[in-house]
């Protein structure tokens, strides 16, 4: 399943479009702060899917029954661009467990890239639900990779993946390599250009919140 949050008619695509305007992208803490606060609305929606137990709470003049998530989810992330996305979602399921990927792309002479994966952290992911997030959801590329070692180490029971912007042709390929995940995305577009960035799309989410890097 796939969900567009801008067809909502919420919060969330005014603040994608601010992520997309190339003048308020000058202001790193803003764009971050964008991208925390989608974070937060998929956080949000989520939780409503989740299983919850009842609990006796005990107030200063009685038991109250209240309802609590029965578990904790795992929120994983692909470094770095996916840190503020994973913040936002933190910020709500603030006792959850964490788990982070280096997943990035290679880039070749001739124009073509591979996905290298060097680096996880993770809690056991055994049955658990897990939320993936992945701010530019283009070729897919990347977030297959990161299922798949992911699923490596342990057999979740559900993952939800959370995107600023996907494109169509990249949520094409992540259903036929994973068919059982949940995209949450703040955006849709239907363009990629031929080196995988998406159009209109807003640039590198990475740069654009953290500073520009050296390729190596």
């Amino acid at each position: 399943m796939v969900i567009n949050l801008s067809e909502q008619h919420s919060l969330v695509s005014n603040w994608v479009s601010e992520l997309r305007d190339t003048e308020i992208q000058q202001d790193r803490m803003r764009f971050r702060r964008n991208l925390e606060r989608i974070g937060e609305v998929i956080a949000y929606e989520i939780s409503r899917e989740l299983p919850y137990k009842t609990v006796e709470t005990q107030t200063s003049l009685g038991i109250s029954n209240s309802r609590v998530l029965a578990e904790q989810p795992v929120l994983a992330t692909i470094l770095r661009a996916g840190l503020p996305l994973h913040q936002g979602l933190l910020n709500y399921f603030d006792k959850a467990d964490n788990a982070f990927v280096s997943a990035y792309r290679k880039h070749h002479k001739d124009g073509s890239f591979t996905i290298n994966v060097e680096y996880l952290s993770s809690p056991e992911l055994e049955n658990r639900i897990v939320i993936v997030s992945d701010p530019m959801l283009a070729t897919g590329a990347s977030l297959v990779k990161t299922v798949q070692y992911l699923r490596e180490i342990g057999r979740p029971k559900l993952i939800h993946v959370a995107a600023a912007i996907a494109c169509t042709e990249g949520i094409e390929y992540v259903l036929r390599e994973e068919p059982s995940l949940k995209l949450w995305c703040g955006d849709i577009d239907d363009e990629i250009t031929a080196k995988g960035y998406i159009v209109p799309g807003l640039g590198d989410a990475g740069d654009l919140a953290f500073g520009g890097k050296a390729q190596y």
